[in-house]
């Protein structure tokens, strides 16, 4: 499997304050590849040291085949969106999309050619020769969205893409963003908010404090933690299936909702003596179903502590 960015022992400090410590990950090619974490983890901190923004203090990074502190080229095949956006408010908008391109090396007229189509496709084609600071923020933000993408760049790396945006224009960013994949592009995403993490990432890496405490396929990370809990649904209502839910010693502990129940099975008890047991009542087993746990779940039982802001002598860097 070919990688689009590759960190082997990647560290990043600020006199006493460790930003950054000895991250390794890979990101493969084609995927969604979510940076997770809380506010002042790291994850700004790595993608500026990717993009050669920040100089690292030790390690080695390959973003496409090449070292951008060495090779610089390689960043006109990067979208990148900061956590800080930056648009000339004074440029229209169609303006200020053909100068972004043209200096990924997009000759102006097809910049412009482009630039038309994603304001079409965003919704924005009326908006192409109004000044940029005319423009709702959450238009802006989808302006931002259309300066990284518009040269159309092989990976594309956005720091807290949906900060500041509304719902409906969230939808459309996401849409973009598995548009993206689906063509073939990586595209890598920094975020604090698991749930639009779980919709999109198919591999993750949460980093708390500076350094990684998981990395892997989202699908295998959520079987790995998912633990001994089942989700337990009958038929119909019966008080011999209350009885049982509530008595039956193969269970830790039994957890009731509008469906059914949730429930945690002893280390001893085999799954299928609950569904031999179950079987044996007056109403059918309809629902019997290993849960796993939540990308938010697993982030709160390997992060903890961690994830609580410490206070150094410097800034925190995000």
């Amino acid at each position: 499997m070919s990688h689009a960015l590759l960190l082997d022992g990647v560290s990043k400090s600020y006199a006493s304050h460790h930003a950054v410590k000895n991250l390794s990950l890979s990101v493969p090619t084609g995927t969604i590849y979510g940076i997770l974490g809380p506010n002042g983890a790291g994850k700004s901190t790595t993608l500026r040291m990717v993009m050669n923004i920040i100089i690292r203090d030790a390690g080695r990074i390959l973003l496409l085949g090449a070292d951008p502190e060495r090779d610089r080229g390689v960043l006109h095949r990067v979208g990148y969106l900061p956590e800080e956006r930056g648009l000339y408010k004074k440029m229209t908008v169609i303006d200020v999309i053909t100068f972004f391109a043209e200096l990924k090396g997009v000759d102006r007229k097809t910049a412009a050619r482009e630039g038309a189509q994603w304001l079409e496709r965003m919704g924005l084609a009326d908006w192409r020769g109004a000044k940029v600071e005319t423009l709702s923020k959450g238009m802006q933000q989808k302006v931002q969205f259309i300066t990284t993408v518009v040269h159309r760049p092989d990976l594309l790396i956005l720091d807290e893409p949906h900060s500041g945006l509304d719902p409906v224009n969230q939808e459309v960013l996401r849409d973009t963003i598995l548009r993206a994949r689906d063509e073939g592009r990586t595209v890598i995403f920094s975020t604090h908010n698991m749930e639009q993490a779980e919709q999109m990432c198919e591999h993750v890496c949460i980093i708390a404090g500076g350094e990684k405490v998981l990395d892997g396929n989202l699908r295998e990370v959520r079987r790995a933690h998912r633990g001994n809990r089942y989700a337990v649904a009958f038929d119909e209502p019966s008080e011999a299936a209350d009885h049982f839910m509530a008595t039956w010693p193969g269970f830790e502990n039994v957890e009731r909702g509008r469906e059914g129940w949730v429930t945690e099975l002893r280390a001893s008890t085999d799954p299928r003596e609950l569904v031999a047991a179950a079987n044996g009542l007056d109403v059918p087993l309809s629902r019997f179903e290993h849960v796993q746990p939540s990308l938010h779940e697993i982030f709160v039982s390997r992060v903890g502590d961690a994830a609580r802001p410490r206070r150094t002598q410097e800034v925190a860097h995000a």
